[in-house]
């Protein structure tokens, strides 16, 4: 046990009478996309970012416009801050290509995505194959309430 751990300890046992504990955040990494143009941007947003309360590093990549916020923070918290700069800001929306079944339906593939990624998509299609029969996809293919279905015939 280190002396961060030891007042720690003792806080809570002379602070503990007040009758409520207080809920410890849990240490969490939040991924931003952040659209960044130059260093002052960057500095912006790191700065930003910084300053809030429980924030232990913030790791900014350029290249992929990914912004990396390690703390004891909540990520919509995170969020807000990072909107407050005025720069087009969303949570981390991509996946490493080889986590996602198939990579390249519609949705999943994202000409924008950085090397290596793709969208996360929830994987719908699977789900739904996996009630019906393996019948009914070949008879849906020329169903005519099918928006999809072959129309040759």
């Amino acid at each position: 046990m280190g002396l961060g751990g030891t007042l720690e300890y003792l806080s809570e046992k002379l602070g503990g009478g007040h009758g409520h504990k207080k809920k410890k955040k849990q240490l969490q990494t939040v991924e931003l996309k952040i659209r960044m143009d130059c260093e002052g941007c960057e500095m912006k947003v790191k700065k930003a970012l910084s300053s809030l309360k429980g924030v232990q590093s913030v790791v900014i990549n350029m290249k992929q416009q990914r912004v990396t916020v390690v703390g004891y923070v909540e990520a919509n918290k995170v969020l807000k801050k990072a909107q407050s700069t005025g720069k087009k800001v969303e949570i981390w929306p991509y996946v490493p290509y080889n986590l996602v079944n198939k990579p390249y339906v519609a949705g999943a593939y994202d000409k924008k995505a950085p090397p290596g990624y793709v969208r996360k998509v929830e994987d719908v299609s699977v789900s739904s194959q996996a009630t019906s029969r393996p019948e009914d996809q070949f008879t849906d293919m020329f169903n005519d309430e099918n928006p999809n279905s072959c129309s040759v015939m």
